[in-house]
């Protein structure tokens, strides 16, 4: 007769491995921070974020996010589409193993993406594991292919369903009710993010559309001037001081023969308040939007301070360059060239200043 097990054992049969997406679900705010609204919204974020990724590469002009009366999403663009073909590692299609295995991405390399807002490949395949439905199509190489998968398993191969003179990626996912404590989106929540989105990355338009109402909501972004726009935008209706009420723009990157660890580019643009006072805040006072390494920061604020600066930061993989201190918020400007928003040269505005004793934060104090 076996030896009966000991209530306080620990030996080898505890030791438990969760295959494929399992582990996802097991402990999903590992991936995506919680189970309430926001991780609900989040999911959403990721799938933006691949198609934002194929804009700031320059094949993807147009993202369209539909909710659906059911409250499923679907996240349309017209980017590259992603791959379909064998993979060479997996043996299985390249649709399957972005969708079904963690850390499976084009962003690890400088080939397929020289900038990316993600770089970490677990973005469409937690969205696939948390969901209870989820169908992939992709239109490429002249067709359209279709896979579908349920709770980041695959129930249907995929299979190629049409033809196409168009390339793109459509993604429509159900969130998960045994996961999630609400699946109803927050129509405010996917119009702000989205529209701060729009802001950050100049010329791509995004459509949002509400199918839940009786007569379907629609709003599109789609901004010329970028982070101007979004400083105008911000100031709407606020009094800055006289005769600096165009934004000033003030724009970089590195040049091109730098080595891969110091490659990157900024964009900074702001107005004046009328106090003409700077505003800085710590980095325990800025809330960040989408993921860590996209640089994209909203400062929460009180609702008689103005605007002075919002910053778009695009890092070409690795490591920022040293010239970027998230931590204080400066920026190394000596190498750019600041200009109003209107003018066509820009003006040198040499080295760096000095931060005055009075304008530190505690925490930038030695």
């Amino acid at each position: 007769m076996a030896a009966k097990k000991k209530a306080n054992s620990y030996d080898e049969s505890e030791i438990k491995v969760l295959e494929g997406l399992e582990a996802v679900r097991k402990r999903p705010g590992m991936y995506i921070g919680t189970t309430s609204s926001a991780g609900l919204h989040h999911l959403v974020w990721e799938i933006v974020d691949n198609s934002v990724d194929e804009a700031m590469a320059g094949f993807c002009t147009r993202i369209k996010v539909n909710v659906h009366p059911d409250n499923s999403i679907t996240v349309d663009d017209n980017g590259r589409g992603i791959p379909v073909g064998l993979h060479p590692q997996k043996k299985i299609s390249t649709l399957e193993v972005v969708l079904t295995i963690l850390h499976a991405g084009g962003k690890f390399d400088n080939n397929a993406y020289k900038v990316s807002g993600g770089l970490h490949g677990v973005g469409v395949s937690v969205v696939n594991a948390l969901s209870r439905k989820l169908i992939a199509q992709v239109k490429r190489d002249g067709k359209i292919y279709e896979m579908q998968f349920e709770r980041g398993k695959t129930s249907e191969k995929m299979k190629e369903v049409g033809t196409t003179k168009t390339t793109g990626t459509i993604i429509t996912f159900w969130p998960d009710d045994l996961i999630f404590e609400t699946t109803t989106y927050n129509y405010d929540t996917l119009h702000d993010r989205l529209q701060e989105t729009a802001f950050l990355n100049k010329n791509l338009k995004i459509t949002l559309t509400d199918e839940r109402e009786l007569t379907p909501r629609v709003d599109e972004f789609c901004y010329s001037g970028g982070i101007i726009d979004f400083v105008k935008f911000l100031n709407d209706g606020k009094e800055v001081l006289a005769g600096l009420s165009k934004p000033i723009y003030i724009e970089g990157k590195s040049d091109p023969d730098a080595p891969v660890a110091q490659m990157g580019e900024v964009e900074v643009s702001m107005i004046v308040s009328e106090e003409g006072v700077v505003i800085r805040v710590k980095s325990s006072d800025v809330s960040k939007l989408g993921r860590s390494t996209q640089g994209v920061k909203v400062m929460n604020m009180s609702p008689t301070d103005h605007v002075s600066a919002v910053a778009r930061l695009v890092v070409h993989k690795k490591k920022a360059p040293k010239a970027l201190d998230e931590n204080q918020g400066m920026f190394d400007l000596s190498a750019a060239g600041a200009k109003d928003a209107d003018d066509e040269e820009p003006v040198d505005i040499g080295g760096e200043e000095e931060v005055p004793p009075d304008l530190l934060d505690d925490d930038d104090e030695e």
